[in-house]
């Protein structure tokens, strides 16, 4: 019997806008396979070992004060969560867990706050002036297995700017995105950034079943009826007339 490990980083800190949807999500669908699920909460002061046990990383955001903790906390990790990022464990990184992996984040004072620089990206908020991008969205991902549109909800001041060894998650057909309306969120490897609250994870079913497949290395994952989230995805997609 497959048995999965979801390492939840920092759920005391960085759980914003319903982001432990992600992992009621993650585990109901992975139990309802018969899969044992096992979550280890990765609050400060976790050792790498138990970081290294797990399957599949999530991290959800939070608020300034809480992310300069977090981020204080995460560098004692930088090398072992870069190995892990590297070698293709996969991993759901929103918002304030998104811009952690990029090269820094420009708070709206000016402050810089220096990220890990395993993504190529960096976020600036252009301070206190500019609007909030806020709203419904949805993207075409890029990831050829995901056949649906990728539907949620955004929240954020940042703007995040990607390099040129990074591709975004996915295309903007709704909403505000990274920064332009263009693309939204990152993709490395397996791990993928996004801004996407609401949460993510419930409204995106196909994304959910595609990130425990990576985890456990499967081709293919036990049918379930899926009928109440297929008419709660075509209902969004209405809402945002698409």
């Amino acid at each position: 019997m497959n048995k999965l490990t979801i390492g939840w980083l920092y759920p005391e800190l960085m759980n914003i806008y319903g982001d432990r949807g992600n992992i009621i999500t993650l585990s109901k669908r992975a139990k309802w396979r018969d899969i044992i699920v096992e979550v280890k909460e990765l609050n400060p002061g976790f050792s790498d070992q138990t970081l290294k046990e797990c399957d599949l990383l999530v991290m959800g955001g939070a608020q300034d004060k809480q992310q300069s903790i977090v981020n204080e906390d995460l560098r004692k990790h930088h090398e072992t969560l870069s190995e892990m990022i590297d070698a293709g464990i996969p991993g759901l990184y929103v918002c304030g867990g998104f811009q952690f992996l990029g090269n820094y984040y420009k708070e709206a004072d000016g402050t810089i706050i220096d990220g890990l620089g395993i993504f190529d990206l960096y976020t600036e908020n252009p301070g206190h002036g500019h609007e909030r991008l806020i709203g419904n969205i949805a993207i075409q991902p890029n990831i050829d297995e995901l056949t649906n549109l990728i539907v949620g909800f955004e929240n954020h001041g940042g703007r995040t700017y990607l390099g040129e060894d990074i591709d975004p998650l996915g295309k903007v057909l709704k909403g505000h995105g990274n920064n332009d309306g263009n693309t939204e969120g990152a993709k490395y490897k397996n791990s993928f950034g996004t801004y996407l609250h609401g949460p993510i994870l419930p409204k995106n079913p196909q994304f959910a079943d595609y990130l425990i497949k990576l985890a456990l290395e499967l081709e293919e994952l036990k049918e379930i009826d899926d009928t109440l989230e297929i008419e709660a995805r075509k209902n969004v997609e209405k809402k945002l007339i698409l």
